[in-house]
Formats: C-alpha cells, sequence, structure tokens
C-alpha cells in the first residue's frame, strides 16, 4: 500500500459494509447487494481478505469479515509514524531554508507596516497567535492602539499565554490605565513600571516582533508606521533590551506573595498604591484614578509606613521591598 493512499477504496469499503450486514456470504451475493457482476464481488472480497478483513472457506468460498482493527491499527500506526517523521523533517528544511533566507535575503528579515488600521490589525494577530509569552514595552501617548482597547490580552492571558509588560510611569497617570493595569494583573499579567522607555515594543514567543518605527510624542507625522521583526540577530537585541529593563523596573503587583505568620499586612489597594508610589507616579494622579480623595492616598501611605515602621517614603519603598510586598 502507497503511502497516501486510502487504507480502503470506495469500492472495498462498501463490500465490506455489506458482508458485516449480512455476516456470512457468497461472492455473487455481495455482488448483488452492491449492483455488480459477480466476478467484481469476487475480486473485491478478495482484496479485503489479502488485507486481513475478509476470511474464505469453502468451494465456492463462504466468504465472513474480520473486526478492522488488528488489520488496519497497524497500518494506521505506520502511517502515522512515518507521518511524524515527515514533519520532523520539514521542520529541518523549513530551519535550513529560513537560515539561508536571511543571509541572503536581509530585506525580508523585516515588514514595514502603514496605518493605524493595518498597526492595530498586525498587533492583534500576533496576540492571537501567541501560544506562550508575549513581552511589551508600553510607553505613554499610544500609536494605533490604547491599551483599553487591547481585548486580545485578556482572551490570550486566559488561553495560557504569560505577558510581562512593562508601563512608562506617563502612561500610568493616563485617565482609567491604573483601572485597567489592574484588571490585567488579576487576570495573570506580570506588570512593571519604568519612569520612561526608549521604545515601544510587542514581541510575540521570541520569534516576531512589532516596533512602531515614529515616537507618538512627535506632533503630526503623518500615518504612523511599525516594524514586523522576524527571528535574526537585530530580534535578538530587542528581547534583550526588554530584558535589560524588565530587571530594573518596579513590580506593580495586587498580590505580594507574602508569608503568613505576619500579623498585619497591606490589603489590596494599598499594594497597588504602593506600586505606583514606587514607580513614581504623583499622589494626585493615584487619588484621581482611584477615584478617592489625595487625602485618602495619604492616609493609606501614613499606615504603610506605620505598618514597615518607618517615617519617610523612601524608607516605605526600602522596607517594602526587603519584605516582600512588591
Amino acid at each position: 500500500m502507497r503511502h497516501g493512499e486510502a487504507l480502503l477504496g470506495p469500492d472495498e469499503e462498501w463490500a465490506y459494509r455489506v458482508l458485516v450486514k449480512l455476516g456470512v456470504a457468497h461472492a455473487d451475493q455481495v455482488a448483488e447487494r452492491m449492483s455488480l457482476p459477480p466476478a467484481d464481488g469476487r475480486r473485491l472480497l478478495d482484496e479485503l481478505g489479502d488485507k486481513g478483513l475478509v476470511a474464505a472457506d469453502g468451494t465456492p468460498p463462504v466468504y465472513r469479515p474480520l473486526p478492522p482493527e488488528p488489520a488496519l491499527g497497524a497500518e494506521l500506526l505506520r502511517r502515522q509514524e512515518s507521518l511524524e517523521e515527515a514533519r520532523r523533517a520539514l521542520a529541518v528544511l523549513s530551519e535550513e531554508y529560513l537560515t539561508s533566507a536571511r543571509r541572503r535575503y536581509a530585506d525580508r528579515l523585516v515588514q514595514v507596516v502603514v496605518g493605524a488600521a493595518a498597526l492595530r490589525e498586525r498587533i492583534r494577530h500576533l496576540q492571537d497567535s501567541a501560544k506562550s509569552e508575549m513581552l511589551w514595552l508600553c510607553r505613554a501617548n499610544a500609536v494605533a492602539m490604547e491599551s483599553a482597547e487591547n481585548t486580545e490580552e485578556f482572551d490570550a492571558l486566559d488561553r495560557g499565554v504569560r505577558y510581562q509588560v512593562i508601563y512608562e510611569r506617563a502612561l500610568l497617570m493616563e485617565p482609567g490605565m491604573q483601572a485597567n493595569v489592574a484588571d490585567g494583573i488579576r487576570r495573570g499579567e506580570q506588570a512593571r513600571s519604568l519612569r520612561t522607555l526608549p521604545v515601544r515594543l510587542a514581541v510575540a514567543d521570541r520569534t516576531t516582533a512589532i516596533c512602531p518605527l515614529i515616537r507618538g510624542d512627535e506632533g503630526d507625522v503623518g500615518e504612523p508606521s511599525a516594524a514586523i521583526i522576524g527571528r535574526s540577530q537585530l530580534l535578538d537585541a530587542l528581547i534583550a533590551l526588554f530584558e535589560s529593563h524588565w530587571d530594573v523596573a518596579t513590580p506593580v503587583r495586587l498580590d505580594g506573595g507574602l508569608p503568613d505568620e505576619e500579623p498585619d499586612l497591606p490589603d489590596e489597594s494599598e499594594r497597588f498604591v504602593l506600586s505606583l508610589l514606587v514607580a513614581g507616579v504623583p499622589d494626585k494622579s493615584i487619588a484621581s484614578q482611584m477615584g478617592v480623595s489625595r487625602r485618602t492616598v495619604q492616609r493609606r501611605l501614613d499606615r504603610l509606613m506605620a505598618l514597615a515602621g518607618v517615617d519617610t517614603r523612601p524608607g516605605l519603598a526600602f522596607q517594602a521591598a526587603r519584605r516582600g510586598w512588591l
């Protein structure tokens, strides 16, 4: 049986089904049920016998069906093993081709996308196709899509994709952003913050990146554009850039993973306020976006300082890090 050929031809499968219904039969009985000449019935039943699906006894032979699993199961297993070998060979050949293509056709490593709608679509597709990981550098002044519009993140988080996101401090001060970030953290996002970020960046599975080519704070520069970057040393450099900033960024967390023996610990909202404080977000901005007064924010920070046994905000930041509150 050649690779790729059906286990049973249509007429063979029909003949087998007819014989199963009859239980035992002569070839002409099967042929009659199939509206075929007797010779064709004998030929089909003999072919099924060669494949281990039919047994024949006597003269003229009386045919009876045999169970299909022993005969066809082994052939299916052989085909599955052959298919897996073919897939592995295809993966090796594809990688060899891509490696060669990267060397010979460097211009194919980077694709430029122009226009806000096209860029939004590529960002959404990048997340929809992510299998295990998304890395983000999120700067203020969105180029193509506001963070609140990125519903694809929640879908990806729900299917197990890990998100590591670094927010620029100014972005956390934009209306509604703190609630949006808190919602992402509750869904599983790992969030950190820095005062400034050098670029916007999204990387899926460490194989594809999107990096806008024009800053969003440079005024009217026409349609936004971005580079789609495939596997290359350029992509490796962008991933290294992300990791270097991740290592020094301040965690923005709602839970502290704290030891059970501490009698009094910051609650969820206090840990969020503490994260934003250490990230450098002003009290006024925290209060505005949380819908509370500035005095309420200050009272929460006063309680945290008392809990930490310090009387300064720098001391609070140090104790929060030492105690694992962040």
